[in-house]
């Protein structure tokens, strides 16, 4: 080959070289943007938001059964997430509100005597045997004290009771609600079925009968608002409590 052509090619190499390198990174160029950009391209702000807040879980964590963890599943589109009212809650019921300030009104009396009503706790939502609500008020006193009708009304009935003892279910005057009294050591002489009673009458004498523990004498009293029947072994569960405070 002459030296002319050798020279001619040398000239041309010089002149396309740059072309070529350049024509080289563009194509790196493309390649990158099209296979490598995608791999270590940002998350989206939502995710990187979620990746900075959440903690990550440790193998153990992550090894346990949901129960372990304490997860709960997620409940279903429909359902809806209420709290299992307690005792506590009664009052919060319209009917049962009613029937607090109706009684209210009646001043009722402490139904054991002597016993001032500021010196009563609150034992309505207490639990007793077989994880029962106690739904009553206890009132201690010294066994043969005097136990008095809270109000006027008419005995019902006068009942022996496995858990209760001696007991004595009173119907209110208008018929409406039901006074129990329990655990009493004896009734008032005379005191009998269908007799009417008047407010602050002795109708029977504070004990230990029945479940009741026998170092510790009181009045087991209940209030309950009558059903349609009229049924005293039935009816819906008031706080004395919250009517004699």
């Amino acid at each position: 080959m002459s030296r002319v052509r050798l020279h001619r090619r040398g000239a041309r190499d010089e002149v396309l070289a740059p072309w070529i390198a350049g024509a080289i990174i563009l194509g790196a160029w493309a390649l990158a943007a099209r296979y490598v950009a995608p791999r270590i391209a940002p998350a989206p702000a939502s995710e990187a938001a979620a990746a900075m807040v959440e903690p990550s879980a440790s193998p153990v964590a992550m090894d346990a059964t949901p129960s372990q963890r304490g997860d709960r599943p997620a409940p279903p589109a429909h359902a809806v997430l209420t709290e299992t009212p307690t005792p506590t809650a009664v009052a919060a019921d319209p009917d049962t509100s009613r029937d607090l300030e109706t009684l209210r009104e009646r001043n009722l009396l402490v139904p054991v005597a002597g016993v001032d009503r500021r010196a009563l706790a609150s034992t309505f939502a207490d639990r007793r045997s077989g994880n029962r609500v106690h739904e009553a008020l206890d009132i201690l006193a010294p066994r043969g004290t005097p136990v008095v009708a809270t109000e006027a009304g008419t005995v019902v009935k006068l009942f022996q009771s496995v858990r209760g003892g001696t007991t004595i279910y009173q119907f209110d005057p208008t018929g409406a609600f039901c006074y129990y009294y329990a655990h009493l050591d004896r009734y008032e002489a005379g005191l009998h079925e269908g007799a009417a009673v008047e407010r602050g009458q002795t109708i029977g004498y504070v004990g230990t009968t029945g479940n009741a523990p026998p170092e510790t004498p009181h009045l087991h009293f209940a209030i309950s608002r009558l059903g349609p029947e009229r049924q005293w072994w039935e009816g819906a569960a008031i706080d004395p409590y919250l009517v004699l405070r």
